[in-house]
């Protein structure tokens, strides 16, 4: 490899700035809920929100990553191993709708990004490998934030708000709300619907008849989840799953209210 390659490649997989700019953000808030500094709501709301844009990173760059190791070796000329959203192929339904979807319904709204170019991968597992890579993150992502809280390890932090007749603790709160928004992602990613990364993973199992059939669907297979999540009593089956695999962790579900409440500052 010549000197200009190498120099190229080590671009290609620089962590972007804007990535670096969401930590500083998800890092400081962290501190700022975590000691009560300020006014709590708005720290909540910086944090949930700079951690949502950061697992949204960590989703998509799993796409990319493992598409990478399975033999497209386009992404990182594609900018999608620098972390930066700006770089997807869509960054309006893979990193603006579903920050806006978390601000009006506090709902983890997967999204569309990396185009992997799906013929130079060899092999069905690899291709199921690289759809499920991302709400695997997800999970991943849930499990770090709910295993402190259901342990009661944040149980004596500094940071305390008044929600109602109680004092919360306001870092715990914003784990689990936080923590609520990647369970309801990787369920909705995990979803055998067209367009989702759980259609991605079965696909490749599937003949050439059903695939081609499938197709033209595709584009529209998140607005259909849309419309039927839309309906009051489908959207109360999928928040109850996602409480009794939180309750899993011993983590209970008012934690999420408390959370959601002070992540709406704007209401309090």
């Amino acid at each position: 490899m010549s000197f200009a390659d190498a120099r190229r490649s080590s671009d290609e997989r620089r962590i972007s700035p804007v990535f670096w700019v969401l930590l500083a953000v998800l890092g400081t808030s962290a501190w700022a809920v975590w000691q009560g500094y300020g006014a709590p709501g708005f720290g909540v709301f910086l944090f949930v929100v700079a951690g949502w844009m950061v697992s949204l990173c960590l989703h998509e760059y799993a796409h990319a990553r493992t598409a990478l190791h399975g033999g497209d070796i386009t992404v990182g000329a594609k900018g999608y191993l620098t972390l930066n959203p700006f770089k997807y192929a869509n960054a309006v339904t893979s990193f603006v709708l579903p920050v806006v979807f978390v601000l009006l319904g506090g709902i983890g709204l997967p999204g569309g990004a990396v185009f992997i170019e799906r013929h130079r991968i060899r092999g069905r597992l690899k291709h199921s490998l690289i759809s499920a890579a991302g709400p695997l993150v997800n999970l991943a992502f849930a499990v770090l934030l709910l295993v402190p809280v259901g342990a009661g390890w944040l149980d004596d932090s500094p940071g305390t708000a008044q929600v109602g007749q109680y004092l919360v603790h306001t870092f715990p709160a914003a784990l689990t709300f936080l923590a609520l928004l990647q369970v309801s992602a990787a369920l909705l990613n995990f979803l055998p619907v067209p367009g989702l990364d759980g259609y991605g993973i079965i696909e490749p199992w599937l003949s050439l008849k059903t695939r081609r059939a499938v197709e033209p669907f595709a584009p529209y297979g998140l607005l259909a989840v849309f419309i039927v999540f839309w309906q009051s009593q489908v959207n109360q089956w999928f928040f109850s799953l996602v409480y009794r695999i939180m309750d899993l962790f011993g983590v209970n579900e008012f934690y999420v209210y408390f959370g959601q409440h002070l992540f709406r500052f704007w209401q309090m």
